[in-house]
């Protein structure tokens, strides 16, 4: 987890890479937001090249939410990971 949070720090068009995990430590979930679909295309790229293998064989993914409105090749690459496509309908971020 050290690991890629330094990496990811460095990438252009991070917003925000934040891990949680459930008080008995069995559970984590990891909060990303990017600038847009290429900056999520980038980090994707450096998480394959890097970091999928070891974090692949640590844990055991249940579950992937994307919210906003992803490009058709950002879509096309999240699919595969049985992403869950959550669109804009109200609200604000300050």
């Amino acid at each position: 987890m050290a690991d890629m949070v330094a990496a990811t720090r460095n990438e252009a068009g991070c917003q925000a890479y934040e891990w949680f995990k459930s008080a008995d430590g069995t559970t984590f979930h990891i909060c990303e937001r990017y600038d847009d679909s290429a900056a999520t295309l980038v980090h994707l790229g450096n998480f394959g090249a890097h970091f999928a293998e070891r974090f692949m064989g640590c844990v055991t993914p249940t579950g992937l939410n994307v919210y906003g409105d992803p490009s058709a090749d950002l879509r096309g690459a999240l699919d595969g990971l049985g992403a869950v496509y959550f669109g804009p309908f109200g609200g604000f971020t300050k």
